[in-house]
């Protein structure tokens, strides 16, 4: 099978990564940090076009109020201490998922990154935040029907690549290889539309200790597999 072009990772195991060296949680995020910064260095230098990071979910915002502020502040932090290098290295930066119910400053900045990066033309670096499969579907869905009830759309217009037009991946390519860490076997509401024909890789390994071996295995075991996609 050919490189993939578009990797999907959902990043998990940053809590468990924390507490089984009795640190607090938010120990656990900053060194998921140090193992996105690498991943993504690794990813520009394998040739990969595409890298989606699941960042923060919707349901994210359950978790206790200090872990969600901690969280977003290395977010905060990682964009400006990386943004240079992110240029340097021909980054394009963008970001799926509702990111206007986001805090302000965070906005500002993912807003001041992809301007920044928009002409960029190498690996494309796309940041799941405050995303939600589920609640993606029903975004685009809410959007379809508006602009069909003003006669911008006809009934025999909606079909998958109309609605994938919506999506807030588009125009990415569909993932060809999704990557979980920590063991964990779900698909955790992530890129529900997008995955339906994509491979999928688990490891054990937690998210901090994800290394540039771990994702060349996973590209060589995907390399070995046949896509069928329905077919035979």
């Amino acid at each position: 099978m050919d490189f993939p072009k578009h990797i999907a990772i959902i990043m998990d195991g940053n809590g468990r990564w924390a507490k089984q060296r009795g640190l607090p949680r938010i120990a656990g995020h900053r060194e998921g940090m140090k193992a996105v910064k690498r991943i993504v260095k690794f990813a520009v230098n394998l040739g990969i076009k595409t890298l989606t990071l699941y960042a923060f979910s919707t349901e994210n915002w359950k978790r206790p109020k200090d872990e969600v502020s901690g969280l977003m502040n290395l977010f905060c932090e990682y964009i400006k201490k990386e943004i240079d290098e992110v240029i340097s290295n021909n980054i394009k930066m963008c970001v799926s998922g509702d990111i206007e119910h986001l805090p302000k400053k965070m906005l500002s900045l993912l807003n001041h990154a992809i301007e920044k990066t928009k002409k960029n033309n190498g690996l494309i670096l796309n940041i799941a935040l405050n995303y939600g499969g589920r609640d993606e579907i029903v975004r685009v869905t809410k959007r379809i029907v508006e602009k069909a009830i003003i006669g911008d759309i006809a009934l025999n217009e909606i079909d998958e690549n109309l609605f994938s037009s919506f999506l807030d991946t588009y125009p990415l390519p569909d993932p060809d290889l999704l990557i979980r860490t920590s063991g964990e076997t779900r698909i955790s509401n992530f890129l529900l539309w997008q995955i339906a024909y994509t491979e999928i890789w688990i490891t054990s390994v937690l998210w901090p200790d994800f290394s540039e071996e771990h994702l060349l295995e996973a590209v060589e075991d995907y390399k070995l597999r046949k896509r069928k996609f329905g077919g035979v």
